[in-house]
């Protein structure tokens, strides 16, 4: 499991993609009014149509929507991105898979059991069974040598590996074979709590063993694999790839022939569904940026088409010579995102989720993605430096009126996370938001000397209590939840100033020079969140120069009780008492008023009817196995 780092590219995903939604209410006071849409899921637990595979048919092809092909299908390297992730889940074993709660469970198509050492015994030793039957495309089993090489590429002792940085493999101290060649002993240096996050996707060891091989990065054909499909094509240029059913596979056989997925701008989606081009297509960016319909020849001429008929499902023989969706030129991506000017992107971005709603033969599935939507204050610069005035802005948040403006117009429901770690329906989730304290932001600040004698802007020493809000350019829900946090904060006479910034500046230009006062961003939510989340609390350390380095702690506060409690919840082999450490932890950036929790961002996925065992996923994967079209 990777450590959760927010690079430009992420931002592209975190920010801009995560916050999708609309209204047609522009009163941030008042809050939106609900677009009628079908009960909502639970947070957390995904929206994906439930498989029956005797109701599947066997054969067929989907079609699936991607970013671009990417370019690497390793996600330990530092190109692979949230579509390398996708792939690597249909070609390459992971030993644990996330349930609907976000917990690790072995996956038996490769893991017969897997037991740690009990808490307390050292050193910790992790045996792992293997499925026998479990062999990569050439026949050969899988075997400690692919996880000692991949242990090795990924431990950050070697710097020649140019990888990401991956929690847990450098606590490994040993992997070796153990009583047959099946069973794997894995030998800890120091306690690893997290252990099942590891090896997850696997890689085959001809992938990883040395620098060299690991540095390449893995595109094309030729590749061993394990999984229920095995890679066909990948055309970079064409914007294709092409997955086959795997004829070693030794699970549950694969009910789609064929899955191509096809390079498609999300500003492109909402036109290839209806022009029956995809099958499956996450749309929460094309609604959140209000994309509009391109024109047609009809269109421009002033005539209306009746909507068609949904098309029968696509075959692989017959869709076999068919394009793929085109990507736009750079003059038609610059065209489109300029399309809704901000004043106008509310409602643009209203009428792309009706559309979406309404496409024929479409059936768009909702849900609260695993990532964690937070305001972050800034503590290295202005009044927030004042812990005060920092527990203050955390008090003035309606947290739920503000999960309301961003969740409800999509039809989720607006429930407010209490959790700076944990995801609404995970594992271990409490809502600790009580641990800021009792009293309003009015008694804390009058407490600190910011006085509002007029009922107006606060000021202390002539100077008024101003704050500037760094949210994502282009996203109506980012938008909506910046106007709601600036009512907020007003009423308790804070002025907040909303400023947007581009994906590809948002991080370099702004969070890691502390260039703002509050941020609007998310983070990801994953099984590991001592490792993975550790960073972004850490307290921030002083450079050679005597300056402060914040790492990836953009809030620029921490303390070593906090980094202690990370790492005791790392190294803890009992899972309640994992827990345990965890929520301590969360409670201590709660009153330290480093950042405050809104709601988890939604996630919203077209897909055409008759398709089974796709949709928004929630927490879960996709068993691409079990996907296909139903009887």
């Amino acid at each position: 499991m990777r450590v959760r780092q927010l690079t430009a590219a992420a931002v592209a995903l975190l920010l801009a993609a995560g916050l999708g939604g609309c209204s047609d209410d522009p009163d941030p006071a008042r809050g939106p009014e609900p677009v009628p849409t079908p009960a909502a899921p639970t947070a957390g637990t995904g929206d994906v149509r439930p498989v029956d595979r005797d109701a599947v048919e066997d054969g067929g092809l989907l079609r699936w929507a991607l970013d671009g092909v990417p370019a690497t299908l390793n996600v330990y390297q530092r190109g692979a991105n949230a579509d390398s992730t996708l792939l690597a889940h249909a070609l390459y074993p992971s030993l644990f898979r996330p349930d609907e709660r976000g917990r690790l469970v072995p996956d038996p198509d490769y893991l017969a059991g897997a037991e740690s050492t009990p808490p307390g015994q050292q050193p910790q030793v992790v045996t792992y069974r293997l499925n026998p039957r479990a062999v990569w495309s050439d026949g050969t089993p899988l075997s400690a040598a692919d996880l000692a090489a991949q242990q090795a590429a990924l431990s950050g002792r070697d710097q020649a590996y140019q990888s990401s940085r991956a929690a847990g493999y450098d606590a490994i101290d040993t992997i070796a074979q153990g009583a047959d060649p099946h069973e794997i002993k894995v030998t800890f240096r120091r306690p690893y709590g997290e252990w099942r996050a590891l090896f997850g996707p696997l890689y085959p060891a001809a992938e990883t063993a040395g620098p060299t091989a690991f540095n390449r990065m893995l595109t094309g054909t030729g590749h061993l694999s394990a999984g229920p499909y095995t890679l066909t094509r990948y055309d970079a240029a064409g914007g294709r790839i092409t997955l086959e059913a795997n004829p070693l596979w030794w699970g549950d056989l694969p009910k789609t022939d064929r899955i191509d997925f096809l390079a498609t701008p999300p500003e492109r989606r909402l036109d290839a569904l209806d022009q029956n081009r995809l099958d499956v297509a996450p749309i929460t960016v094309a609604v959140d940026r209000g994309v509009p319909p391109a024109p047609t020849a009809s269109a421009s001429a002033g005539a209306s088409t009746p909507a068609a008929a949904p098309p029968a499902p696509p075959t692989a023989t017959a869709a076999a010579a068919a394009p793929p969706a085109a990507p736009p030129t750079t003059a038609t991506a610059t065209a489109t995102a300029a399309a809704a000017p901000p004043a106008a992107l509310p409602e643009a971005a209203a009428l792309a989720l009706r559309r979406a709603e309404s496409l024929p033969g479409i059936t768009l599935h909702r849900a609260a993605a695993a990532s964690l939507t937070q305001l972050t204050l800034n503590a290295g610069r202005g009044p927030l430096t004042d812990p005060a005035v920092r527990q203050a802005v955390g008090r003035a948040v309606d947290r739920r009126r503000i999960a309301e403006a961003a969740l409800g117009p999509l039809g989720l429901p607006g429930a407010p996370l209490g959790s700076h770690l944990l995801a609404g329906d995970q594992e271990g989730y409490r809502d600790d938001s009580g641990a800021a304290g009792a009293g309003d932001a009015a008694q804390l600040l009058d407490r600190a000397g910011w006085k509002r004698p007029d009922g107006g802007t606060r000021t202390k020493g002539g100077k008024q209590l101003a704050l500037t809000l760094l949210f994502p350019a282009g996203s109506a829900t980012a938008r909506r939840t910046a106007d709601a946090l600036t009512a907020d904060l007003a009423e308790s006479g804070i002025a907040v100033k909303p400023q947007s910034a581009p994906a590809d500046t948002f991080v370099q230009d702004h969070l890691a020079v502390g260039d703002y006062d509050l941020a609007l961003f998310s983070w990801p939510a994953g099984p590991s969140p001592a490792a993975e989340q550790r960073a972004a609390y850490a307290k921030p350390q002083p450079d050679a120069d005597g300056t402060l380095a914040p790492g990836g702690n953009y809030g620029r506060s921490g303390t070593e009780e906090i980094d202690r409690l990370f790492d005791r919840a790392a190294a803890e082999l009992d899972p309640a008492a994992r827990l345990d450490l965890l929520q301590e932890a969360d409670v201590r950036i709660w009153q330290l008023g480093h950042s405050v929790p809104l709601y988890q961002r939604p996630e919203l996925v077209a897909v055409r009817t008759g398709v089974a065992g796709a949709g928004a996923f929630g927490f879960g994967w996709p068993r691409f196995q079990d996907m296909g079209w139903t009887r």
